[in-house]
């Protein structure tokens, strides 16, 4: 039980890097093997100061660039190679190398710093290895999982094995038995932390800078320097893996405490700016090493994004494994890319086009020459020139839009939102605003952009630690003493950790009438509650304490209310290939399809489009969309259904053959036998919470802005009637409470016809463009 923390070494089997795009959901396991991870991370960091040292003082550049001519004689020697330079020619003798070394002391110093660092690494690297063992251990002896079957386990079987050894064998001697919740609180102790902070506002991320405005800064440096603060380094909060300290536990002290923290940060950041040469030297080889050459070979990589680290946290839910976030951020990275490609300037573009024109002209002609006699490459850098104009063209176009894509800015966003699960208030009806795009960007960068603030972090991060962080000292403690909770067999963990509605939730989140908290003890942006529904979805025998069940109960027989003004379940299913093809969805996949649906419908029925019978449908919100299916797959109750709810949703709806006719795209994909149970309730497991996501975000939307549900969002068209029976509202209890979701008018799909082409096309994409393509 000691080792739970390095379970977040395990990893999804496929690569979810935050600047990749998503690949199939399979939620496996792999052991990452750390230890040899971590030792070629120390090969390399040999090789960058031994290579570096190298260019610096072994190499003749006079000779390389051919500034200094080179005389070869001897017998046999041929007279037209005499002149000729050798790669031996430009690298010095090993004594004279060591000799220029040894007379430069400033470089010795560099490499006796270097060489501290190298071992220090080199003694946690072994510690490490020993802990990986220990698991590696555990894993075969006590859970009875060999390592050639592990990437064979989900989490969940692995959990539910060391759930049953509890029982059987007593590891942790304070409790009896261990819950899915115990697991993740030790293994995301520090993590929830983090989230908590960053969610409350307190960590100073977020900066004033003239001409720049409010930006964003957190770096892995800068995070580092957090935890080393908080969590593990020499006078941190904390005084081992699992207990806060007493003394921040209590009152009386807290200025005194607060000072000590003060001057802890202080000392942290005044090492920084003393080690900020060296650091940022390293910063620069590194960078230099690792890119130069992806940047040669695919210069619009630097054009593609990732999720920023900020992000990572911003978006994370209480309790959620870094598996699970980065599958999650993962499905959100398509539909967050187009939304952040549909902001094209005009003026860009055309000078885009120009500038490609121009570059293009120019290396078409050396190309041509150089075909014609290769002679042309020996001319002095003109393999240099081919290369940037090939660099400017690439980079000109992609700064050119699609001129054949329809963008609509506000679908792309409720896509965005059923990935990624949060989003301000603000954003909603605004997703055209220049102001929103940045504000996404603040999550979904550029990896420019990240390349450039891990550069400037050595030198940005002292200023923050001293001049920002130290002035919220007090409110760091105060944070700790009011949210550590102690809880039986697992140690001090944040209490937001605990998903607790009646401590932490908030009234506009459907919290109203359940919760105690105040705005100090509230989470922002519904991060109690989808952090719980969330946790529920993935761990479906985990047992909520008694407030979370009310909750979880109350959202239940909202859902069924909704459910019944909403569009059923077969003709949501029955649109889901006209829905994927609107979404340009190429997946297929039976939860991708489904959840197309939910998110287009709304668009489908505003635009007036037939249905497959030919009638005209009632317009509906993705709220109501989202209940119906919501209402479906939960056909057992939500906290304890089991995983075989995925075949639920076909078994509880109408055969196949009357909900399709000739149309059978998600039954396809659902029956195929390719396909393995674990994925596939792995992804209905993602589409559900994707589902409650868009649900919860819409009632929300009703309860705090009343005026834009009866206004502004409202469709013109009013809702089909709901054929509710009193009987029913009158059981429903709480969610009688808030009102009917209302519709969304989304706009109707415009059709773009080209010259000599009879089919027509419906695309869907982000923000309306100016000049190029078609919004809607």
């Amino acid at each position: 039980m000691a080792n739970f923390e390095a379970y977040q070494e395990y990893q999804r089997i496929e690569d979810f890097e935050a600047d990749s795009p998503p690949g199939e959901e399979q939620d496996l396991l792999v052991h990452v093997p750390e230890g040899l991870k971590e030792f070629f991370e120390l090969i390399q960091f040999l090789f960058v100061v031994i290579f570096t040292t190298f260019l610096v003082n072994c190499v003749e550049y006079d000779v390389l660039f051919a500034n200094r001519a080179v005389n070869h004689t001897g017998q046999g020697q041929n007279p037209l190679d005499r002149n000729k330079v050798t790669l031996p020619d430009a690298i010095l003798p090993s004594e004279q190398c060591t000799e220029r070394i040894q007379e430069n002391s400033w470089l010795i110093f560099l490499l006796i710093m270097a060489a501290i660092f190298w071992l220090y690494r080199l003694v946690k690297v072994f510690c490490n290895v020993m802990s990986y063992w220990e698991i590696r251990q555990f894993y075969i002896k006590a859970l009875k999982i060999r390592m050639d079957e592990l990437c064979n386990f989900t989490w969940q079987e692995v959990q539910d094995r060391l759930i049953s050894l509890q029982r059987e064998q007593q590891m942790c001697i304070h409790k009896k038995e261990l819950t899915e919740l115990d697991i993740y609180h030790r293994i995301l102790r520090f993590k929830n932390y983090m989230v908590a902070m960053i969610n409350k506002s307190l960590l100073p991320v977020q900066l004033q800078l003239p001409l720049l405005g409010n930006v964003v800064f957190l770096t892995q440096g800068l995070k580092y320097n957090f935890e080393l603060i908080l969590f593990w380094g020499p006078g941190s909060l904390f005084q081992n893996k699992w207990n806060l300290h007493p003394k921040y536990k209590r009152n009386g002290n807290r200025l005194e405490l607060a000072q000590q923290l003060s001057r802890v940060i202080l000392l942290m950041g005044l090492a920084n700016l003393l080690l900020c040469p060296f650091i940022l030297v390293w910063q620069v080889l590194y960078a230099f090493f690792s890119y130069t050459e992806v940047i040669r070979r695919e210069p619009g990589s630097l054009g593609a994004r990732r999720w920023s680290l900020y992000g990572h946290l911003y978006l994370r839910h209480f309790n959620e494994l870094d598996h699970e976030l980065h599958g999650r951020l993962g499905r959100g990275y398509k539909p967050t890319s187009k939304y952040m490609n549909s902001f094209t300037s005009p003026v860009l573009t055309v000078l885009a086009k120009n500038f490609a024109f121009f570059s293009g002209s120019i290396l078409a002609v050396l190309i041509a020459l150089t075909v014609y006699d290769e002679d042309v490459l020996t001319v002095q850098h003109i393999l240099t020139a081919i290369t940037v104009l090939g660099v400017v063209i690439t980079i000109a176009r992609s700064f050119i839009p699609d001129e054949h894509m329809v963008w609509c800015p506000e679908q792309l966003l409720q896509c965005m939102l059923a990935h990624i699960h949060y989003m301000p208030d603000h954003w909603r009806g605004h997703a055209n605003k220049s102001e929103t795009r940045d504000e996404v960007a603040q999550l979904f960068q550029y990896k420019a952009v990240f390349i450039l603030e891990e550069l400037l972090s050595p030198i940005v991060t002292p200023f923050i630690l001293i001049f920002h962080l130290r002035n919220k000292s007090l409110e760091i403690i105060d944070f700790f003493r009011n949210f550590t909770v102690d809880v039986v067999g697992v140690g001090d963990i944040c209490s937001f950790a605990q998903m607790d509605i009646r401590r932490h939730g908030n009234p506009t989140w459907m919290s109203h009438g359940q919760t105690e908290a105040s705005i100090y003890q509230q989470a922002e942006n519904g991060k109690t509650e989808l952090s719980l529904m969330h946790f529920t979805i993935k761990n479906p025998r985990w047992q909520p304490p008694q407030e979370s069940s009310v909750f979880i109960s109350h959202l239940k027989e909202k859902v069924h209310h909704d459910a019944q003004g909403g569009p059923s379940t077969q003709l949501l299913l029955s649109e889901a290939p006209l829905c994927t093809s609107l979404q340009s969805n190429g997946s297929g996949a039976a939860p991708d399809n489904l959840l197309a649906s939910v998110l287009a419908h709304p668009v489908l029925t505003a635009s007036g489009l037939q249905g497959r019978d030919h009638r005209f449908i009632p317009p509906s919100t993705a709220a109501s969309a989202a209940a119906s299916v919501l209402a479906s797959l939960s056909t057992s109750q939500l906290p304890h259904t089991s995983r075989s709810r995925s075949q639920s949703l076909l078994n509880s709806s109408v055969q196949p053959e009357t909900m399709y006719r000739s149309d059978r795209t998600i039954i396809d994909s659902m029956s195929n036998s390719d396909i393995r149970s674990n994925t596939l309730n792995s992804e209905f497991a993602s589409a559900e919470m994707s589902l409650h996501a868009i649900y919860m975000h819409e009632l929300h939307q009703q309860s705090s802005h009343p005026q834009r549900a009866s206004g502004q969002w409202q469709n013109p068209v009013p809702m089909r009637d709901l054929h509710t029976n009193s009987g029913f509202q009158s059981q429903s209890g709480l969610g009688s409470s808030l009102s009917m979701p209302t519709a969304v008018h989304l706009g109707g799909w415009q059709e773009e016809e080209e010259e000599n082409e009879d089919d027509q096309e419906i695309n869907s994409g982000s923000t309306p463009k100016q000049g190029t393509g078609s919004s809607c």
